[in-house]
């Protein structure tokens, strides 16, 4: 089973879903999108986090939306 790229834990952030061993909120991520910013964009601004667990989340939240709908 692959590591998941996003955590929640009530000692980080308050329990926030963040992205595995950072103190970044996948909100921050959707947040960028939703105002037209880029991965690359997000990812200048926050370098703890790799491509690699953008693209896990986003990849994670496509098939759960995909699920959910069939």
């Amino acid at each position: 089973m692959a590591k998941s790229s996003i955590s929640a834990d009530p000692r980080v952030m308050g329990g926030t879903a963040v992205f595995a061993g950072t103190r970044v909120p996948v909100q921050t991520l959707l947040d960028y999108l939703e105002a037209g910013e880029t991965i690359d964009d997000f990812l200048a601004g926050f370098p703890s986090v790799t491509r690699e667990q953008v693209i896990a989340f986003l990849e994670d939240a496509k098939n759960r939306l995909i699920a959910a709908a069939s």
